[in-house]
């Protein structure tokens, strides 16, 4: 199998499916407890937390598990609004965010608040004059994520951050993509909240972690219960997942400049490739080293994804959360239909060989030569 689709999930390491299963057989205690299980159980929760609040550079209070970056990034939203409700009920984002954010502020919209949509260029960047542009005195909240999960393009969270800082709106950041994959700290961003997810870096599904600092103050909890977390996000601690992720962390960390390079190595072999191929055309900028999106113009994209999957090569037709749904990333991009239609994306690991580039060049040149544009 060639498992290009990185940006989906990643596998978990076996050191962290190690300590998983260590904690969930032999350390599996409720860290609430008071005797030594559940005090062993607790210490692991907060060795987690320090090992995320590490890579981040920031205090480990400042650090709050989820369960994931959906949770996150709705937590954060939320709870910007509720410090500031005495500010305005405006929200600003772009057009190009996450699901877990659109919808979100989609909701909210039904529920009173106004919200501006920042839309990119046609190569999918976003300025942050443009977003600072849309700012009033009633705004709230602005969240801009820092990449683009689709294209690959990074946005200037630091730029809009230092825009914001004598003006009351709080700053949120979808960090799910960029986390470990592009260089930057919790202090280098200066975002309020930062989202961060354990599956996009090596570790489980099930786990995340929202950063809460800056001029975040008496977050509001989503839930209400049993005062874990520091009362901010109750419910028992997902013991064996905080662990498996702690452990991609610190793996990830470790190797982080050597991963950077290995990811913009493999993407600039990728272009190589894939730009000998008659009529590809490459989507977005691709800043972060770890995306890159093409498009077959007149070639559905959800036949390539299907057909190379047949052959072992796992790429996505664009956010796995779209499930074959139209990319409101690229209507965003104003890209014409049949060069939308068969965008696909491509992304890479630590993990990722020359031998799964090639075997995709090949499976991609092949597909267009045998088969008929049907759009």
């Amino acid at each position: 199998m060639h498992y290009l689709d990185h940006a989906a999930t990643t596998p978990v390491s076996p050191e962290a499916a190690q300590v998983m299963l260590s904690v969930l057989t032999e350390q599996f205690g409720n860290p609430s407890a008071q005797y030594p299980l559940g005090r062993d159980a607790k210490a692991l929760v907060d060795q987690g937390r320090a090992a995320i609040a590490s890579a981040l550079d920031c205090k480990t209070e400042q650090v709050v598990f989820t369960s994931c970056g959906t949770e996150g990034d709705n937590w954060a939203i939320r709870a910007a609004l509720h410090q500031n409700r005495r500010v305005g009920k405006h929200i600003v984002t772009t057009a190009v965010e996450h699901s877990a954010v659109l919808q979100c502020v989609k909701r909210l919209e039904q529920e009173g608040y106004t919200a501006s949509y920042v839309r990119p260029d046609g190569e999918g960047r976003i300025s942050a004059e443009a977003v600072l542009a849309e700012v009033r005195e009633d705004t709230a909240v602005v969240s801009v994520m820092l990449v683009n999960n689709e294209t690959g393009a990074r946005f200037p969270v630091e730029e809009i951050a230092a825009g914001l800082k004598d003006r009351p709106a709080l700053l949120h950041t979808d960090a799910v993509q960029g986390f470990l994959k592009v260089p930057f700290t919790a202090k280098s961003l200066g975002a309020d909240y930062i989202t961060l997810s354990a599956h996009k870096i090596g570790g489980p599904k099930g786990i995340g972690a929202l950063y809460i600092g800056g001029r975040a103050k008496n977050t509001l909890p989503l839930l209400f219960g049993g005062g874990q977390e520091a009362g901010l996000r109750p419910g028992t601690e997902a013991t064996a997942q905080i662990a498996g992720f702690a452990k991609a962390v610190e793996l990830r960390a470790a190797r982080k400049e050597e991963i950077f390079r290995h990811l913009a190595a493999c993407s600039a072999y990728a272009r190589e490739r894939l730009g000998g191929i008659p009529d590809l055309r490459f989507i977005g900028p691709g800043d972060a080293p770890h995306i890159l999106s093409v498009s077959l113009p007149g070639y559905p994209s959800q036949n390539i994804v299907g057909e190379l999957g047949e052959q072992g090569v796992c790429i996505s037709a664009g956010s796995a959360c779209h499930r074959g749904k139209a990319s409101h990333v690229l209507t965003a991009m104003s890209l014409d239909k049949r060069t939308a239609a068969g965008v696909v994306r491509v992304s890479f690991g630590p993990e990722t060989a020359r031998e799964d580039i090639d075997a995709l060049a090949d499976a991609l040149l092949a597909h267009k030569t045998k088969r008929f544009p049907m759009l």
